[in-house]
């Protein structure tokens, strides 16, 4: 009886699992949609003709853009890490 209960158990983690992960793929998606959308919209609405085409980010820029990214998805994994804390049974 105790494969069956760990059989559920197994199927109930795969159920959360696939579910976090389709979360995240939707809130991802819908990151990139509304910062795509503002990065245009402000590039549009900019008053200096010098600025240059929509698609034009220098490499400092991106590079910052990138390492706010990694920064972000770092803090991301670590929440589903115990705290040390949580581990030895102190607050």
């Amino acid at each position: 009886m105790s494969t069956t209960n760990s059989d559920q158990s197994q199927d109930s983690l795969q159920d959360r699992k696939g579910r976090i992960i389709l979360a995240g793929a939707a809130l991802g998606a819908a990151l990139g949609l509304l910062s795509s959308y503002l990065y245009t919209r402000a590039a549009e609405e900019s008053d200096n003709p010098e600025a240059g085409a929509l698609g034009s980010v220098s490499t400092g820029q991106a590079l910052a853009v990138l390492l706010a990214i990694m920064g972000l998805v770092r803090q991301i994994a670590e929440l589903g890490k115990p705290n040390k804390d949580e581990k030895s049974g102190k607050k």
